[in-house]
């Protein structure tokens, strides 16, 4: 595993993560038990992996509870928390910068920790990005200097949503909507390098489509099912124009993962893990990396084939 630079006077992240989402009681959609989110963080640990992407309302809070079981006697200097802020326990949306306070203090007692590395905004209204006009910054800040957290920052899917967080504000945590078949964010990546911020890189396997496990013939039930038939054709088509540049028939999760890997900007990558088989296998991806003709390949796929579409999330 290798580790990667994240924000000042944290330590060093492991360039692949753990997004911890489904380590809460999440009703109707891969719930877990509490024992095996426990089991789950445990091998992540073993594994080499010591960076964790948890939220308020995963779970409605049980994400957060159980991550801090999992954690409890864990050396905290040697571990990287990054929690959000906006979307509450309560499974409320909520952005106002009086909130903020209140919804760290929940996350950290959730936790059982004193402080998190990193708080972002979950996934905000472009009206919240600006720094010059919006207090939230100033609050962060302050967050920072009572040693509540080291950085602050945002989950955002866009570069012109970056570009204007990055401009306008110290932020340093940026996690950002990144895979194959979405690299719109890529284009912020050199400023984030001169800016020192560190990009998170979420949703790497499309929802699963570049695990290569979905066909056009697929159907959905869950979340997932936001998809109509047309773009579900339209993904499957991609999937198989991937395969075929990368050359993967069997490990496209690898290539798929690997790709985020390959961009320097890139702090750490957090796949999803239903169970500890599939932790196993995301980490394998280390050991396949790809060669700078195919990433240049896959950007000019991207750019050819992709971008015109406008892929819904």
């Amino acid at each position: 595993m290798k580790y990667n630079k994240y924000i000042n006077d944290s330590a060093l992240v492991s360039e692949i993560g753990l997004g911890a989402w489904q380590l809460g009681n999440n009703s109707g959609w891969q719930s877990m038990s509490e024992y095996n989110a426990v089991e789950l963080v445990q091998k992540a640990l073993e594994l080499g992996i010591n960076f964790f992407d948890i939220a308020p309302n995963y779970g409605r809070g049980t994400s957060e509870e159980r991550l801090g079981k999992a954690l409890k006697g864990v050396d905290r200097s040697t571990i990287v928390l990054n929690t959000k802020f906006g979307h509450s326990d309560a499974g409320k949306t909520n952005y106002n910068s009086n909130y903020i306070r209140e919804s760290l203090e929940g996350s950290l007692k959730r936790l059982g920790v004193d402080y998190v590395d990193s708080l972002i905004m979950h996934n905000p209204p472009v009206e919240y990005l600006d720094g010059n006009k919006n207090d939230h910054y100033e609050l962060f800040e302050r967050l920072i200097e009572e040693g509540k957290i080291k950085g602050y920052g945002a989950s955002l899917d866009t570069y012109e949503d970056m570009k204007l967080l990055m401009e306008t504000t110290n932020a340093k945590v940026i996690e950002a909507f990144f895979n194959m078949l979405h690299q719109d964010t890529s284009r912020a990546f050199d400023m984030a390098m001169s800016k020192k911020v560190a990009i998170i890189a979420k949703i790497p396997l499309d929802s699963g489509w570049l695990s290569g496990k979905y066909t056009a013939e697929s159907i959905f039930d869950d979340i997932r099912k936001r998809w109509s038939k047309e773009d579900i054709q339209v993904r499957a088509q991609l999937v198989n124009r991937v395969k075929t540049i990368v050359d993967a028939q069997e490990d496209l999760v690898h290539k798929a993962i690997s790709f985020c890997l390959s961009y320097e900007a890139v702090a750490t990558v957090i796949p999803g893990n239903a169970n500890s088989t599939q932790l196993v296998n995301n980490i394998e991806s280390i050991n396949h990396p790809l060669s700078k003709e195919i990433v240049q390949n896959l950007e000019e796929f991207y750019a050819n084939e992709v971008k015109q579409l406008h892929l819904p999330w």
